[in-house]
């Protein structure tokens, strides 16, 4: 799971704080701080996908490197960026990174050998720490995996998208069927824990042809699936050029189908796009969704820290060259602003309520700093719709509000 960029972000100046301003008095008054992650974002692929709304940017000929990224020095960059940031997360272990694209499969085993290895020297990793590296078919090569979890990866996330050679055209993807099913096997072969990307309701996608791609992808056994509606996002060339997809009845029949097929095969949706066998949930993003920390390094990379009188989202400089000359210079930053009072309780919600088990009330008041009656009115009209159950100490969304999410998530947006 990538984090969403602002494009705004190369348009700012750079923004260099100094620790006392975080640590100043303010409105919150969070009893706690929550777990720590850690996101990296390697920004490059061989192919700008036509859906891919994220900040990645295909590797050129002429890069540093057989591969036409420049390994060394946006490294070096990721790690100024990382030593400046290191004040606002000082004493704290982080327990999970996810490095994420772009295409992180790309940059070579040594290369990530030498980011893990670097990270490690600089914060202090819970013992069991979750790395995940995203890889994709196209940039598969045999045994490249098994280095990978030689450097320190402990978890594989694996773009398939699709395992159908029409579909996989249709959205522009570098990879064909023979070079998905090779790589998904390298990584069973590879890691314990690893994890499939999947899309539906494609383009002229019927609901034979998803059920066929959803199993097979279940008779590799994955612990983890992800599964992704497609959607057309504003600046992609499917929003200048929209594909025909299926239409909402369809894609839910889609969704219910899957659900149904993850189920048989021993997977929980425990997540409204993940499903996972037991002990095999994503950490990382299962803390995005509890409203835990995040430091993000990297090109266009958002960060999400907690102090003791407010929280704070940043975001690096999206465009690699610009981020690389500024993180060198010590000033990565390119926005830093404190989440406002009356925005936590839908910040909150955003996140909490994507989980099949909800949330504390409690963990509501210790991730915020605010108390209950913030969001009294939405809990009560959630109710009164059917969205949600929940009793003195726990809320979850019903089938009804997990169909309805936005409809949900939207009864705690500020009046």
């Amino acid at each position: 799971m990538a984090i969403p960029i602002i494009p705004a972000a190369d348009d700012a100046p750079a923004v260099v704080r100094d620790i006392q301003h975080y640590m100043r008095p303010g409105l919150l008054q969070l009893p706690s701080l929550p777990p720590l992650s850690l996101y990296v974002h390697l920004p490059w692929c061989l192919k700008k996908c036509p859906y891919c709304d994220f900040n990645s940017h295909e590797a050129r000929s002429d890069g540093a490197g057989d591969n036409g990224v420049p390994e060394q020095r946006y490294i070096d960059a990721l790690m100024a960026d990382l030593e400046a940031a290191l004040p606002l997360v000082w004493g704290r272990t982080v327990h999970s990174i996810f490095i994420g694209g772009g295409t992180p499969s790309l940059f070579s085993p040594a290369a990530i050998d030498r980011l893990i290895g670097d990270i490690r020297a600089r914060l202090r990793l819970e013992s069991d720490c979750e790395i995940t590296l995203e890889a994709n078919p196209g940039t598969f090569e045999k045994d490249r995996f098994r280095a990978f979890r030689a450097a320190g990866v402990t978890r594989l996330s694996v773009g398939v998208q699709s395992f159908n050679d029409q579909h996989l055209k249709a959205l522009g993807r570098v990879h064909d069927r023979a070079q998905a099913m090779a790589a998904v096997e390298e990584a069973a072969a590879s890691f314990d824990t690893f994890n499939l990307d999947i899309m539906y309701a494609l383009p002229g996608q019927t609901q034979q042809e998803l059920e066929q791609d959803l199993r097979t992808a279940l008779a590799f056994k994955p612990p983890h699936i992800s599964i992704y509606h497609l959607t057309i996002e504003p600046n992609t060339y499917f929003a200048k050029f929209p594909p025909a997809i299926p239409e909402d009845d369809q894609a839910y029949a889609m969704l219910d189908r899957i659900t149904e097929l993850t189920g048989q095969a021993g997977m929980a949706r425990y997540e409204i796009s993940a499903y996972a066998q037991p002990g095999h949930q994503c950490f990382h993003n299962t803390n995005y969704w509890q409203f835990g920390d995040y430091l993000g390094i990297g090109a266009g990379a958002h960060s999400k820290l907690s102090f003791a009188h407010r929280v704070v989202r940043q975001v690096r400089f999206r465009d690699p060259a610009r981020y690389m000359d500024n993180a060198l210079a010590g000033r990565a930053v390119a926005q830093d602003d404190e989440v406002r009072r009356s925005d936590l309780p839908f910040e909150y919600m955003l996140n909490a309520l994507r989980l099949r088990d909800g949330f504390a009330l409690q963990d509501f008041m210790a991730r915020t700093g605010l108390p209950l009656t913030a969001i009294a009115k939405g809990l009560k009209e959630a109710e009164s719709k059917g969205l949600i159950e929940r009793d003195l100490a726990h809320v979850r969304p019903t089938e009804r509000g997990f169909d309805f999410l936005s409809d949900l998530q939207e009864l705690f947006l500020a009046d």
